[in-house]
């Protein structure tokens, strides 16, 4: 911990995933593991205050663009910093690119005397079939990531070792965001790297046997047909316009602001 309250101040960069998509709606509000991870950590620090300045659809180039400098200004002793996947699904994927906004991000957050941390990617390829083609890619990038880490001593928390991260229920609908369930998970890798009390190793462990059978089949096939539908053939479609999801989209928790009691 940082000292014998713990973390005080905690900002958290990235995209997607650190906003919390995947986990509540636009509506009802997003939570995601950012927001699950601070709960955690607030039990045993109470004083932690936690910013948020994640935008879905970032790549890592414009997570530091945009987010560092606001970041840097809250003066965090806890960051994490999660970008890259956004890249790796665009044509022109560079992972030393991406590697060298990391290590940018990481070097200016050390510098400032926050503890510094990041995730790898599990292979979106399991959930995806039709990704196949970005599996080298995602291996690429998590060597960047630990590569860019290294010199930092910045916490690399792998998420893609243990074969849990492949259910299904912990992805949402999409395949590509975690679910409620994924995002809780994610908190815990997060905490128990980290040292946390009374956080271990439990997010590795399997879920029980699902009460219904995989799809197989003529089923099989409608399933996947209606994923195309709904996710695949929207996101293709963005990219033709040169659209974003994030676009007009600014931070949902730009300051730093108490964490309210685990839900």
């Amino acid at each position: 911990m940082n000292n014998e309250r713990g973390y005080l101040r905690y900002v958290a960069l990235g995209d997607s995933q650190t906003e919390g998509v995947g986990d509540g709606d636009d509506t009802r509000g997003l939570r995601g593991w950012a927001d699950r991870f601070a709960e955690l950590a607030a039990r045993t620090s109470p004083e932690l205050r936690y910013a948020n300045l994640a935008v879905r659809g970032r790549l890592a180039g414009q997570v530091r663009a945009e987010q560092l400098a606001p970041a840097l200004a809250l003066e965090p002793d806890l960051a994490t910093v999660v970008a890259g996947v956004n890249d790796l699904l665009r044509p022109r994927f560079d992972a030393d690119e991406v590697a060298g906004h990391l290590a940018a991000m990481f070097a200016a957050l050390t510098a400032a005397g926050a503890r510094v941390v990041t995730l790898t990617f599990p292979d979106l390829t399991r959930m995806i079939p039709v990704a196949r083609p970005v599996a080298p890619r995602i291996a690429a990038l998590n060597a960047r990531v630990r590569e860019a880490a290294r010199p930092y001593d910045v916490l690399v928390v792998e998420t893609g070792h243990h074969p849990v991260v492949n259910d299904p229920r912990l992805w949402s609908p999409d395949r590509l965001h975690a679910a409620p369930l994924g995002h809780a998970r994610i908190a815990a890798a997060v905490a128990h790297a980290l040292g946390l009390p009374d956080c271990d190793d439990s997010w590795t462990r399997p879920l029980p046997p699902p009460g219904t059978r995989p799809a197989t089949g003529l089923r099989a096939a409608g399933v996947e047909l209606a994923w195309a539908a709904a996710f695949l053939g929207p996101w293709l479609g963005r990219r033709l316009r040169g659209r974003s999801s994030g676009d007009a989209r600014t931070a949902k928790r730009p300051a730093l602001l108490p964490v309210a009691p685990s839900r």
